[in-house]
């Protein structure tokens, strides 16, 4: 493996290392203002949700590397201890990049990228209209990382009220992933849309242990012809199939009884295991004729 000594390389080619890495992030589309009122708008990468009670949410705003200096949101948060997150989708990506050009101090952002300000209910800076998700937010911290070029300054943000455009909610009133359409930024100029063929279910519970890859049987764990992520799948069971159950199983199956009769293979039996894991709710399903193999001892 390459190995990265952050004491001996480049700080611009150590930094897309660890942004390529550390990807996807989602996007906080930041709105400001100064002490004399003018907006700035600007988007950062570094960010993400860290507590929900208290609600709490931090980016960071970090030293250019280029020439160590500030950005005009460092300033204007120090200034005004109010910030504006809103969150960038799809349909404002490009509008959110051109809005992260460096414009002359006192430049509207906002009509740089053709967006609209409007007024938040508690504090000063302005919502961008066209974001799905508007966190108005009071600043309380900033934490200094550092002095030189690539620094961060962590912007420890207090939630005081969100406001989401009803059109990306499902029929239980919670957000919809597809309809939200987020952007998610990688390394370099690269970007990823969540959503579509992009998104797709792991379920997962507190309560509920599964029984883990150290409970499989060995032909399972070691498939020819099952992935990893399908393994896993079978990793991730509540419980092992029960022989009554499988026997269950080969009574009605036509297809399994087709592998059994044809003195079949185990990959074939490990075939139709990984057709039924493609759709989520068969897992169980597939976890017992994964099983019918062993009893069966193909």
């Amino acid at each position: 493996m390459l190995v990265i000594d952050p004491g001996s390389t480049p700080l611009r080619d150590f930094h897309q290392f660890m942004v390529g890495a550390i990807a996807p992030r989602p996007i906080a589309f930041v709105s400001t203002i100064d002490e004399q009122g003018l907006p700035n708008l600007a988007p950062y990468s570094f960010f993400n949700a860290f507590s929900s009670n208290p609600p709490v949410l931090i980016f960071s705003s970090n030293r250019r590397v280029k020439d160590n200096t500030t950005k005009d949101t460092l300033s204007n948060v120090l200034a005004t201890k109010e910030v504006v997150i809103n969150v960038v989708n799809y349909s404002i990506a490009r509008q959110m990049a051109i809005a992260s050009g460096r414009y002359p101090k006192g430049v509207s952002e906002f009509a740089k990228a053709g967006l609209t300000p409007i007024a938040s209910d508690l504090v000063k800076p302005f919502r961008v209209k066209e974001s799905p998700v508007q966190f108005e937010c009071k600043v309380a911290d900033v934490i200094t990382l550092g002095e030189h070029g690539g620094a961060g300054h962590l912007v420890i943000c207090h939630v005081v009220r969100i406001h989401i455009d009803e059109t990306v909610l499902d029929e239980h009133n919670r957000i919809d992933p597809h309809k939200l359409d987020l952007m998610g930024r990688l390394g370099r100029a690269y970007y990823v849309r969540a959503s579509g063929n992009a998104i797709y279910t792991i379920p997962q519970s507190e309560d509920d242990v599964p029984i883990g890859f150290d409970q499989l049987p060995g032909r399972i764990k070691y498939s020819k012809v099952l992935t990893g992520n399908e393994i896993s799948h079978l990793a991730g069971i509540l419980s092992i199939p029960s022989r009554e159950e499988t026997d269950r199983i080969l009574a009605e199956d036509q297809r399994v009884r087709t592998i059994l009769e044809g003195k079949g293979s185990l990959d074939a039996l490990h075939t139709y295991v990984a057709e039924l894991l493609a759709v989520e709710e068969k897992r169980d399903y597939a976890a017992a004729v994964a099983w019918i193999g062993e009893y069966r001892d193909l």
